[in-house]
């Protein structure tokens, strides 16, 4: 497969160029920067309240209002919205949302500076049948598409108002789905049908978007739209976003996995995080997503990846590893959690790793946040811990240990090399991209099936580093399980959700990975 197949590079952070898009006076797209969007959740048709929910979006730093407008009534009064937002003195562009009713899309054209259709309702409503078309039904559906969707796009050409096609996971057409089926192929066909009716009539101030809730079909959607995208010369700009993600730490969570994985290889012109709070509080989510990406490219060198991928950036398959203890095989990744710089370990310290200490009863409860893992450092635990959970240490503290039941080392990559006294169940050992990279002696260590690398990185292209590590492991056919560790500093709560989702998501979303740390 080719290493480019959906973006500049899989090793140099670089924003994959897509043509510019004119949005009223804030242009999408190019060498712009990507730019921050919500939606607002109250009645379209109570101007007021959607002016002033507006403006909460728009001084938080929303740079596009989109609006719904379900019918003709709500496309009709944006125009009174954009008025009294003009006479607070707020131009900043506004999108009408459009299902099933091409006549409100076609008013609201008239109004706004951009559109939203969805090619799984604009002109089919979706009746849960199993139809089965022959290529000539097929064709003709494709026609009849054509004639109900034609005056939106002269009507947008003429007045100079973008359009963004954006494919729903969930709301995919009965034909698409008797074709591709419920897929990501079937998402970007979706959009590509609408598409090649916009460049026959010349009319190319299109964005696209690529949108579900599940985050893993979002990525290999869009990464599959990019492909496909090169295969047919267009490089249209890209509307990034989890639908429906939820609220607090899940929702943030879920957005970041799906959005910052893409944003990681340089995808995406516009973010919208779509949370069930209000839309002023997106912003900031959003913001916190992006600004990461403004100096990136100054990161350390990242080795070239050399010939073909050993994997699929477009189906998930778990990467195949040896099951050691219990992480790697068919275990779900295990959860390491770092004490290392406690000076004193209690049995209060596990509270907020999942166990909670009752004196009274002199027992251990668990919840389902338990990790499986604690790595002490050099620290020394002298309490008995949970059944369920097993101890790390550094070697030389671990070594001088008397009871090394459900205790294990961490070696550093040379301290593996050299050090005679290893377990004889698991030993993790720390490893870097130059140890993979630049030597072969880890291509057969001893006792192998003993083994568990940690791997580690200071890159600030992190995840890419990371990736290319993993890559490195299948290449030469080597399925030691790996723990991702990531290391912050510094971060507000938020911000670590935020970065600490995307760095390990975007890994587990391509099948690497056996635990994180």
């Amino acid at each position: 497969m080719d290493i480019n197949s959906y973006c500049n590079s899989l090793t140099q952070f670089s924003r994959y160029k897509t043509r510019v898009v004119t949005i009223g006076d804030i242009p999408l797209g190019g060498d712009n920067p990507i730019r921050i969007q919500s939606m607002t959740t109250t009645d379209t048709m109570n101007t007021i309240a959607t002016v002033e929910q507006s403006i909460r979006m728009i001084d938080a730093g929303c740079e596009y209002v989109r609006i719904t407008a379900p019918s003709i009534k709500e496309a009709q009064n944006l125009e009174n919205i954009k008025k009294e937002l003009l006479l607070r003195g707020y131009k900043t562009p506004l999108i009408a949302d459009i299902h099933f009713t091409p006549n409100a899309a076609e008013l609201a054209a008239r109004i706004v500076e951009k559109v939203r259709v969805n090619p799984g309702n604009y002109a089919d409503k979706k009746k849960f049948e199993n139809i089965e078309y022959t290529d000539a039904t097929y064709v003709a559906e494709l026609d009849r598409i054509r004639q109900r969707f034609t005056p939106l796009v002269k009507i947008c050409k003429e007045y100079g108002t973008a359009m963004r096609i954006g494919t729903n996971h969930g709301s995919l057409s009965d034909r698409i789905l008797s074709r591709y089926g419920d897929t990501p192929l079937g998402m970007v066909e979706s959009a590509l049908e609408f598409l090649r009716i916009c460049e026959d009539h010349n009319y190319y101030n299109i964005v696209l978007s690529m949108k579900a809730s599940n985050p893993q079909v979002m990525v290999q959607a869009y990464r599959l739209l990019i492909r496909k995208m090169e295969e047919l010369n267009m490089n249209y700009p890209l509307h990034l976003g989890v639908t429906e993600a939820g609220e607090g730490e899940d929702g943030r969570i879920k957005s970041a996995v799906g959005i910052g994985t893409l944003l990681e290889d340089g995808i995406g012109d516009t973010v919208r995080v779509s949370l069930t709070e209000d839309p002023e509080f997106e912003i900031p989510v959003a913001k916190n997503l992006v600004d990461r990406y403004s100096k990136r490219k100054e990161h350390n060198a990242i080795p070239k990846i050399k010939n073909e991928l050993p994997y699929s950036p477009f189906d998930f398959k778990k990467r195949k590893t040896q099951e050691v203890v219990n992480i790697g095989g068919s275990n779900v990744p295990r959860v390491v959690a770092d004490l290392s710089d406690k000076q004193n370990i209690t049995p209060a310290a596990l509270f907020p790793f999942g166990y909670n200490y009752s004196i009274p009863l002199d027992k251990w409860n668990l919840t389902d946040q338990a990790c499986d893992f604690i790595f002490a450092g050099n620290n020394k635990i002298e309490f008995e811990i949970p059944g369920t959970l097993s101890m790390i240490y550094n070697s030389d503290i671990w070594v001088n240990q008397q009871n090394k039941t459900r205790s294990f080392p961490l070696f550093t990559f040379l301290e593996y090399l050299t050090t005679a006294e290893k377990s004889n169940v698991l030993n993790f050992v720390k490893v870097t991209i130059s140890d993979l990279v630049e030597q072969d002696q880890w291509k057969s260590l001893a006792e192998m099936d003993k083994i568990v690398f940690v791997f580690e990185t200071f890159n600030e292209h992190g995840m890419a580093e990371q990736r290319r590590m993993f890559i490195e492991l299948m290449k030469e056919n080597i399925g030691v399980p790996v723990i991702i560790k990531r290391n912050y500093e510094g971060l507000t709560e938020e911000k670590f959700q935020l970065h600490s989702s995307t760095d390990l998501g975007a890994l587990l979303l391509d099948g690497f990975g056996d635990g994180i740390w």
